[in-house]
């Protein structure tokens, strides 16, 4: 009898070893844009939707305040962003693209090519791990 038990046969393990590889293949080409994996998903969600609250943006990102504040801090301190309080309400911080945080997504534009080139699969490929991942997690959080 096979024995499940063995690493080798986990999901979980061969799932953790992924994302590792994956990270590992952002990092030098993120270095170029002198961003890092969280910085990079957050300028993503801000460069499909500009001007969102923080609580807007933790939830597109699946991000606590307490994770996300400091990540736009380093964002703002590289002057990508910056955060506004609400006048009316100040408990609402808003978040802001610069112009140089709207012009590094010209910069980024050719990192999903890298980032397949660098994990050794075509786009086609790296589509249909994408789907598999997301069909995953829906059927998770049914």
């Amino acid at each position: 009898m096979e024995d499940l038990l063995k690493l080798d046969k986990q999901l979980c393990f061969s799932v953790y070893v992924l994302h590792r590889e994956i990270m590992q293949c952002y990092r030098p080409i993120l270095k170029d844009i002198e961003l890092t994996y969280p910085q990079y998903i957050t300028m993503m969600a801000l460069w499909e939707k500009d001007e969102q609250t923080v609580s807007q943006v933790g939830e597109i990102l699946q991000l606590d305040n307490g994770t996300l504040t400091p990540l736009l801090k380093r964002l703002e301190a590289k002057e990508f962003l910056v955060r506004k309080r609400g006048h009316d309400d100040e408990r609402i911080v808003k978040i802001y693209l610069t112009e140089k945080g709207k012009k590094l997504k010209s910069k980024a534009a050719n990192i999903p090519s890298d980032l397949a080139k660098a994990m050794h699969i075509n786009l086609d490929e790296m589509q249909q791990l994408k789907t598999l991942s997301e069909k995953v997690v829906q059927k998770i959080n049914l």
